[in-house]
């Protein structure tokens, strides 16, 4: 009984889980992209060829170094919640996630290897890694069945209902 009612709630920190993954997935091939027009590609080399020369525990403070500038952008946003500015504040708070997300993938992909020496950040990562896939054999079935709904596969009601608005559509199209 309290699984099922629970079951809502694990589905959208799985779909929320899916989404900074998505992110993570997404942004740093962008930020690569943005690596070869400006002249970050040296400075990943740089900073690739200084990483090697640190400890683990080193490495550590350069992949999390980079969160520190984003904190006063994420306070500029709840100031400007708080100011009711909700366009504002939503564009500063999405920006934010964008850099930030897009950043961390960055300097993650130049200090991983160090990174996974230490064995406590391996097991999380390994941690982080399993929970990603389970969140996705949560979500996976669901998103299954609404692209079933939207093509109007299936047998159910929705279905049917889906393909008789697209026969509608395409005899109102058909009559102009």
């Amino acid at each position: 009984m309290m699984r099922r009612l629970l079951q809502p709630f694990w589905v959208l920190l799985a779909v929320i889980f899916l989404i900074e993954a998505w992110l993570w997935d997404h942004l740093e091939p962008v930020v690569e992209r943005i690596v070869k027009w400006i002249p970050l590609r040296a400075f990943k080399q740089w900073l690739s060829e200084r990483v090697d020369t640190l400890s683990p525990a080193m490495t550590l403070i350069v992949f999390a170094v980079p969160v520190v500038p984003l904190f006063p952008l994420k306070l500029v946003g709840l100031w400007l919640l708080a100011h009711e500015y909700w366009a504002s504040a939503i564009i500063v708070i999405v920006l934010g996630k964008f850099v930030g997300v897009g950043v961390t993938a960055f300097i993650f992909d130049v200090t991983r290897t160090k990174l996974l020496q230490m064995a406590w950040f391996r097991k999380g990562y390994e941690f982080i890694m399993m929970l990603r896939a389970r969140a996705a054999a949560i979500v996976n079935p669901i998103k299954l069945r609404i692209r079933e709904i939207l093509r109007g596969d299936g047998d159910g009601w929705s279905s049917r209902t889906l393909r008789m608005i697209q026969r509608f559509r395409k005899s109102v199209h058909q009559a102009r």
